[in-house]
């Protein structure tokens, strides 16, 4: 299997809704995005029958699921005809993370929007579990929205950082996030994190710290490259020495106004690991802003 091709023309984007409200506010997001690009938004409900007995999935549930299920479709679907945008609308039975994959591979999709969680009741899908699983196993770019941050969604996007350890994950992550700049007109911002818990040294040492300098700096020169060959130069390139990975990170999206945050879902575990599983999935549950990732291929994966 190749690497997922990373493009921000964002022809066709998946929307899977389970009608909360948290899933409300992240419409919003994806309309801004549609409006702006012609896109066509696929809405998507799954009616979760993991959470049923067979003996249940009959009858009258299965006639309340669909009519609930064609409700909240029905529903984001008219809010996008609303602004002039296109949609489609699909019901689908299953387990809720697969069936948005699949729908995503089967549909051409180029993004697909998640908040990051939603409701837990009749067809509850939005969970923070089903979300990551997405992250995790999507071949495509997923947006994950927290619907209860503070920071107010914009698009346009005028600030995108892209942090790098300098894997291949994060090379695709970084080109994606290069891309979305270019579309949008933000400035691109430019992050390595030196993890000196995980590192194991002395960063007082004048020798360790100039290794580390010249590592990091590395990284940062080579994501440089990238997004100059696609035409985008960086506005900020910057190196943190941090005990916390994540928090070096936010601190930064605070500092900067940043308006995106686009990542891969792993790295590498060495000196500087950085896009870790363990450190995305912390980010896309606590970032006040949207976070934008990319899987590691499968040639790429231990």
């Amino acid at each position: 299997m190749t690497a997922p091709e990373t493009s921000a023309t964002f022809d066709r984007l998946l929307f899977p809704t389970d009608g909360s409200e948290g899933a409300a506010t992240a419409l919003e997001h994806v309309l801004d995005i549609a409006a702006e690009h012609g896109s066509t938004v696929h809405v998507l409900t799954v009616m979760d029958t993991v959470l049923y007995s067979p003996f249940q999935m009959e009858g009258d549930v299965v006639d309340a699921l669909e009519r609930e299920a064609d409700r909240i479709v029905r529903d984001a679907a008219d809010r996008a005809e609303g602004r002039g945008i296109d949609a489609v609308t699909a019901v689908e039975r299953g387990e809720p993370y697969r069936e948005i994959i699949d729908y995503a591979a089967s549909h051409d999709i180029d993004l697909t929007v998640m908040p990051t969680h939603g409701r837990r009741g009749l067809e509850r899908f939005l969970l923070g579990s089903t979300t990551e699983r997405v992250v995790r196993r999507a071949d495509g770019p997923v947006l994950t929205i927290r619907p209860d941050a503070e920071t107010e969604l914009t698009y346009p996007y005028r600030h995108v950082l892209a942090p790098t350890d300098g894997s291949e994950c994060a090379r695709d992550a970084l080109e994606l996030g290069v891309d979305v700049a270019s579309t949008t007109g933000a400035a691109l911002h430019l992050l390595t994190v030196v993890d000196v818990v995980s590192v194991g040294v002395d960063v007082r040492s004048d020798i360790k710290t100039a290794m580390l300098e010249a590592a990091a700096d590395e990284i940062l020169d080579e994501a440089s490259s990238v997004a100059e060959t696609r035409g985008v130069e960086p506005a900020a390139e910057t190196v943190a020495y941090e005990s916390s990975v994540q928090e070096a990170i936010r601190s930064y999206i605070e500092e900067q106004d940043i308006d995106l945050v686009v990542v891969g879902t792993h790295g590498r575990t060495g000196f500087d690991r950085y896009v870790l599983g363990s450190v995305t999935e912390h980010l896309i549950r606590t970032a006040p802003v949207p976070v934008l990732t990319v899987r590691e291929s499968a040639s790429e994966g231990s």
